[in-house]
C-alpha cells in the first residue's frame, strides 16, 4: 500500500474526532438540517483532502536526496 493511503486514514481520523468538537447547530438556520450536513460533509472532506496533501508534500520536499 502507498503511504498517501495511510496519511489519508490518520488524517480522516484525525478530521473527524476534531470536527466532533464543534457545535455546528448554531450557525444553520432551523429546519435546514440536509444543508447542514451537506456543508459538514463537504468542509470534512475538503480538510482531510487539504492537510494530506500539505503532509504529504512537506514529506516528499523535505527527503535529501
Amino acid at each position: 500500500m502507498s503511504v498517501k493511503f495511510f496519511i489519508y486514514i490518520f488524517v480522516t481520523i484525525l478530521v473527524v474526532w476534531s470536527m466532533d468538537s464543534v457545535n455546528i447547530n448554531r450557525i444553520f438556520k432551523k429546519n435546514k438540517v440536509y444543508q447542514a450536513r451537506v456543508f459538514y460533509l463537504l468542509l470534512g472532506l475538503s480538510l482531510i483532502y487539504l492537510i494530506s496533501q500539505f503532509i504529504f508534500d512537506f514529506f516528499l520536499s523535505s527527503q535529501i536526496i
